[in-house]
């Protein structure tokens, strides 16, 4: 195995910012993307094609939207299923739904191909840092053998199972974290036309029964105006509780609390934030409440 560079499919938000953990660490990558200003913006090779990257390395990393587009990459023409060569690796770092996961994992088998999903926690900040958490699954020698791509860019890489079990547990995870978002989001808005000292609020917050990562660290920059840009948006936000609703329903767990996020996330959506990072969910909350800002003018 070539253990010193990486093709990289994806180099959005979230596949760059690794890209560049990866090069810091003194891994090659050569990249695509439909966007190839995405892929010189990362500092990485420029691949022509989405075979060049397959071809490049033994180890091939995949960071796109969802299973739809993943089962595009991968199975479309010209794309990696048809590219791949016997004892190669495939990452999909993706958020996607597990039942995809499998299939896909299914195929990549029959051509000697190892495929792994590896679902990443921890957002824009933490791929900068390099401290992502890596929800892994996938079989275990392949999982063992590619750790040196995961030390540069985690803090943490758990293997949860077999094949589909590190996206399932991604799912889980990001459900979740629209819970809490939206929810806080909500909590946030009736404290400020209650008037409330906002970091007071999140102080008792934090030391009291209804602590989560949104009040511990999103709300303490965004009180103050930083809506901390660059991080999953709205319209992903809803992507993904779709997807954590299809999961259930797959595992027959009935889902009492998915009308919160898929309100909350669709509302800014349908507000024109959909495109903006998904704390920007409190500005739509606070619009349909009076034209409420966390933080004033």
């Amino acid at each position: 195995m070539i253990k010193d560079r990486v093709g990289f499919i994806g180099l959005g938000n979230m596949g760059g910012r690794m890209t560049r953990r990866l090069l810091d660490a003194g891994i090659g990558v050569m990249g695509y993307d439909t966007d190839s200003t995405r892929v010189a913006a990362a500092g990485a090779e420029t691949a022509a094609s989405m075979r060049e990257a397959v071809e490049y390395a033994d180890v091939v990393l995949l960071s796109l939207p969802d299973s739809r587009v993943v089962e595009a990459v991968v199975e479309g023409e010209g794309g990696v299923l048809a590219s791949c060569r016997r004892g190669q690796t495939v990452i999909d770092l993706s958020t996607a739904s597990a039942s995809s996961t499998r299939r896909l994992y299914a195929r990549f088998r029959e051509r000697g191909v190892n495929y792994i999903d590896a679902g990443i926690s921890g957002g824009a900040a933490a791929a900068e840092k390099g401290t992502l958490t890596l929800m892994v699954g996938g079989d275990a020698d392949a999982v063992d053998a590619i750790q040196w791509v995961f030390a540069p860019i985690s803090a943490k890489a758990v293997t949860m199972g077999a094949s589909g079990a590190g996206h399932t547990a991604k799912l889980l995870n990001n459900f979740l974290n629209a819970v809490s978002l939206a929810s806080t989001a909500e909590i946030m808005v009736a404290g400020k036309k209650a008037g409330l000292d906002l970091h007071k609020l999140l102080d008792v917050l934090n030391s009291s029964t209804g602590v989560n990562f949104a009040t511990l660290n999103r709300f303490p920059h965004i009180v103050d105006g930083n809506y901390l840009e660059g991080g999953l948006t709205s319209k992903l936000m809803t992507k993904d509780v779709v997807l954590y609703v299809d999961l259930v329903r797959e595992l027959g767990v009935a889902s009492m609390n998915a009308s919160g996020p898929m309100a909350s996330f669709g509302l800014a959506t349908a507000l024109g934030y959909g495109d903006q990072i998904s704390n920007r969910v409190v500005d739509a909350i606070g619009d349909v409440s009076g034209g409420v800002r966390l933080k004033d003018a």
